[in-house]
Order: structure tokens, then C-alpha cells, then sequence
């Protein structure tokens, strides 16, 4: 069988690093408290991890305000901690992917602290910073994502400093090449430890008008994730501007020189604009690997417009890209709370049998939900600033067992978010006893799609279903397999092109396997249930 590069073919598993697991006891996850976990991920079947933001931070956006990029914050360990933790999971055939965050730094970063100690330091231009128009105004209308406007005055210096996010996260100037430069020594040091790619936050924003123009305002302002006062302008001028796709160009080619193994890089990018989302590739596939495929995030779960969005992003895709998929992250709603319980193995089996790369979210293969949080436990900025767009429901602390605290951390210390409330079978321990749980049936699903040419690397085609009913087949060579998920509370009835036998149900590990469709291919699908079915 033709190899391909081991991201294609690779299942990850992103890690907010928070939640995952405490060894020190403090209440927070750490990077021993990931290491000691590396054996579920190996039984699992996943291929590589993506951790969040582990760097020294004051702690404004939770590690995404970087205080010394190549340094490990004392809250989650040191970089001896960081070697093992690569090391060990090297040693299972594990890869590590970290979090690159090239738009902004805290505001006690060194970079930031000189260059607004006065007007003529060599760093001011490695920072956006304007004077106030001349009737006193902001410099532009651009916004904070996270409330209020995107410029923060600096009283001792008279000028306003760009802010995308919060006040203490000062946006990067990657037109001056001295930045870019910085930036690209940041990504070899990681890269020297030994880590095999990077996710890109926020990959767009570091290309912004060179004039810094205003937005113009939406006609059509509509909530979906960012909130009404994100979504009252168009952002045209802060947000990629057409110098991204040559930026991240240069950024591959430092990863192209780092030689074998080959090292990955997956940009966040809004994927609202396919063709704009689709240039990140690059003309020659040059630029970034796979920008992340958040299509199917927040989508209306009907089964034609699941169809049709898969259908999109394949035929938008240059040729010989490969696609991404996830249906999580640590910024949106975990998948189980978006479609419902009963549907949480669907949405599975769907990420897993796309032609592509799927993200798995930490605690989706059990079934996590969000936690509501009470208004005394809310840590995110963004929902003391915007209320209802908060981001602490899907990041509370993964549950292992059923103990207290979850074997998150031990009992006597105060997980740094509530666990929320409990139900029987829950956690990691129990769904590991349980053959029909949703963590078997997904670690069955990892370990079926390792085995199957069609799965790993097959051509991706709709079949004709019931309404209710997203059905596909992924083709390699004389391999093929049909996906059918039934997304309705009825049963339901599919004709497959082909005859053949059930390999796996999202009922459970097990249940109706072997069981041969019709002659004519036809297969009954039960409420909410989902089959891989191995064509003849």
C-alpha cells in the first residue's frame, strides 16, 4: 500500500491543555498531567495530539497572551516537562503539534514593553500604533473581537495601539520584516524540540490593510458565534488581507527546511468564503498543509445540507489539496451539546469517514457536554465582556473516572472549572467497560479506518438517501465503503450501489456485524443510527 505523508492518514486529537489532566494538584492541567495519559491515547488509536497554548503568559486569554514565546509557564511545567512529554509520545508513535500565535503578544511581552517605552524606540513599529485623528477619534473603526473598539490609548506616548482582542493582547506588525523574522526564530526552536507542526491561531489577522482603512458596516449584521457587535462590520481591512497567502509561503518554507519527518501546519481560518479559504493552500500548494475545516461547526443538521457542504469544500479544493474536518474546538460548542446526545455517535462516524484529516475535540469520544457555568465561576473575558459568548461550557476538565473531581485532579483540590454534574458511565473508566459505549464505538472506528484503503484515502461521493438519510461511499482502487447516517427518529431505509456487510454501527461495538444488505444494496437504518458497510 502507497504511503502517504503521515498527516493525511493521521486521526488528532486536540488537547486543551487546562482541562486535560493535573499532576501538580493546583487544579489546572499541566503537561505531566498530559504525558501521564499518552497510554489512552495510544489505545485510543490517535496519531497526534494539538496542545493549546502552554507558553508564559500572564493569563488574560488563558495562554493566548504569549509572555516569552520559548519558555513553558510555571502553571503547566517547564521545558524539561515539554521534552518528556514529546519524547514519550514520540516513543509511541504519537506526533505533537503546538499552538502558533503570530498575530499578538501579552502586553508584557519584552517586544511590547519597549516598543512602547516612547515614540522613537526601535521596536514602536513592531506594533500597530496611530495617533488620534484629527478630531480627537480612534484611528479607524475597527473592533475587538472581544467587546468595544480594536484601540487602546497609551496616555504616555499620545497614540493608540491595536488591540483584535483584548487590550492586553497587542497585535504584531507583520509588515515590518523584523517582526516576521522573530516570528519565523520562534517557529525553529519549537521545531528544534523535537514538535511536527503547528496550528495557526487566528491565521488571517496577520495580514491587514497597509492603510488601515475602515471597515465597512454589514447590512445584514446576524449572531452565529461571534456576536452582533463582531458581526455589525465587514472586516476586510483587518483581516486577511491578499500579502497573507505570500506570508504563509515564507512560513512553509521553514518547515520544508527542517527536513524529514515531514512537519504539518493548520491555520484557523473563517471558512465562510470558500474561495478565500481555499487560497491558503496556496497556488502550488506551497502555503499552508490544511487550513481547518470548520464547515461543518454550528451547521444545520439537515442531511442535504450536510451533503452539500461536504460537496462544496471538495469541489473548491485546488487539486491535490487535502481537506480537514472538525466539529469542535475549544471555542465553540462541544458536538454532543450542538445536535443533541442521541446524535453525537452520527456526528462521529461522520468526522471519521469524510475524505480527509479529522480533529477530534478532547471528551467528544465520551460524549462530553457543556457545562453550564455558574456567574461566580466564569473565567472567560470574553463572556464578562459579551455576555452569551463565553468559551468555559466546552473547556471544563476531562472526566476519567467517577470519582470526585473526575481523576482530573485529585479530591482535594478545586478543578479551575466546575466538572458539572454527573451521570452514570460518564468518564473514560466506565465507557472503557462498556462495548456499546460511544468511546468504543469511536476507538473501533479509529482502528477500522487505519485498516481501510477506502477510509484512509478514498475518493469521496454522495448516494442518493431519504431525506433523513447522509449516505456516501469512499472509493480506492478495489476498496470501497458506504457511510450511511440516519439522522431522524424514525427508521429509515437506503439503497446502496452495491451488496455487502455491516462492519460497524453506531449502536455498538459489534451489534449487526456481518449482517448482509439486501441483493440490490438496500439497508435498514434504525433511529439515529449510523453504519459502515464494506461494499462487495
Amino acid at each position: 500500500m502507497v504511503r502517504f505523508p503521515w498527516w493525511q492518514e493521521a486521526v488528532t486529537y486536540e488537547i486543551y491543555v487546562r482541562s486535560f489532566g493535573d499532576a501538580s494538584g493546583d487544579g489546572v492541567g499541566d503537561l505531566e498531567g498530559v504525558r501521564r495519559r499518552l497510554d489512552y491515547l495510544d489505545w485510543l488509536g490517535v496519531d497526534a495530539i494539538w496542545l493549546t497554548p502552554f507558553y508564559r503568559s500572564p493569563m488574560a486569554d488563558f495562554g493566548y497572551d504569549i509572555e516569552d514565546h520559548t519558555d513553558v509557564d510555571p502553571l503547566f511545567g517547564d521545558l524539561a516537562a515539554f521534552d518528556r512529554l514529546v519524547a514519550d509520545a514520540h516513543r509511541r508513535d504519537i506526533r505533537v503539534i503546538v499552538d502558533f500565535v503570530p498575530n499578538h503578544t501579552s502586553e508584557r511581552h519584552p517586544w511590547f514593553e519597549e516598543s512602547r517605552a516612547s515614540r522613537t524606540n526601535h521596536r514602536r513599529d513592531w506594533y500597530f500604533w496611530r495617533e488620534p485623528r484629527d478630531d480627537h477619534a480612534l484611528p479607524n473603526n475597527w473592533l475587538s473581537l472581544f467587546g468595544g473598539p480594536a484601540w487602546q490609548l497609551d496616555p504616555a506616548t499620545g497614540e493608540y495601539y491595536l488591540h483584535t482582542f483584548l487590550r492586553e493582547q497587542p497585535d504584531l506588525n507583520w509588515r515590518n520584516p523584523e517582526v516576521e523574522s522573530a516570528m519565523h526564530d520562534v517557529v525553529r526552536f519549537w521545531l528544534d524540540r523535537g514538535v511536527d507542526g503547528f496550528r495557526i491561531d487566528v491565521a488571517g489577522a496577520i495580514a491587514k490593510d497597509p492603510l488601515l482603512r475602515d471597515n465597512p458596516l454589514n447590512p445584514q449584521p446576524t449572531a452565529g458565534g461571534f456576536g452582533r457587535h463582531w458581526l455589525s462590520q465587514v472586516h476586510v481591512h483587518d483581516f486577511a488581507h491578499p500579502d497573507v497567502y505570500r506570508m504563509y509561503r515564507d512560513f512553509r518554507r521553514i518547515l520544508d527546511a527542517a527536513g524529514p519527518p515531514d512537519r504539518i501546519s493548520i491555520a484557523e481560518v473563517s471558512s465562510h468564503d470558500l474561495p478565500k479559504w481555499a487560497a491558503y493552500y496556496g497556488d502550488n500548494l506551497d502555503a499552508i498543509h490544511m487550513p481547518f475545516g470548520f464547515h461543518l461547526i454550528r451547521a444545520d443538521w439537515q442531511a442535504d445540507r450536510l451533503v452539500e457542504t461536504v460537496r462544496r469544500v471538495e469541489e473548491v479544493l485546488p487539486s491535490g489539496a487535502w481537506p480537514n474536518w472538525v466539529l469542535g474546538n475549544h471555542d465553540q460548542p462541544r458536538i454532543a451539546s450542538w445536535v443533541g446526545p442521541e446524535r453525537a455517535r452520527i456526528a462521529m462516524l461522520l468526522l471519521l469517514t469524510l475524505r480527509g484529516t479529522p480533529t477530534l475535540y478532547y471528551g467528544d469520544e465520551i460524549g462530553m457536554t457543556d457545562v453550564p457555568i455558574p456567574p461566580d465561576a466564569i473565567r472567560d473575558p470574553w463572556e464578562r465582556n459579551e455576555p452569551g459568548q463565553g468559551r468555559d461550557p466546552e473547556r471544563t476538565p476531562m472526566r476519567w473516572t467517577a470519582e470526585p473531581n473526575a481523576g482530573f485532579c485529585p479530591p482535594g483540590a478545586e478543578p479551575w472549572l466546575p466538572i458539572g454534574d454527573r451521570r452514570p458511565g460518564d468518564d473514560v473508566a466506565s465507557q472503557r467497560a462498556d462495548s456499546c459505549s460511544i468511546l468504543s464505538f469511536t476507538r473501533a472506528l479509529i482502528a477500522y479506518r487505519r485498516a481501510s484503503e477506502a477510509l484512509l484515502r478514498g475518493d469521496w461521493a454522495p448516494i442518493e438517501a431519504p431525506p433523513s438519510v447522509v449516505a456516501f461511499t469512499r472509493t480506492a482502487t478495489a476498496d470501497r465503503v458506504a457511510v450511511a447516517l440516519n439522522l431522524a427518529p424514525d427508521e429509515a431505509v437506503v439503497t446502496l450501489p452495491a451488496a455487502g456487510s455491516v462492519r460497524l454501527s453506531t449502536a455498538g461495538v459489534g451489534d449487526r456485524e456481518g449482517e448482509r444488505t439486501s441483493d440490490g444494496g438496500a439497508v435498514r437504518l434504525r433511529a439515529y443510527e449510523g453504519l459502515v458497510v464494506q461494499l462487495s
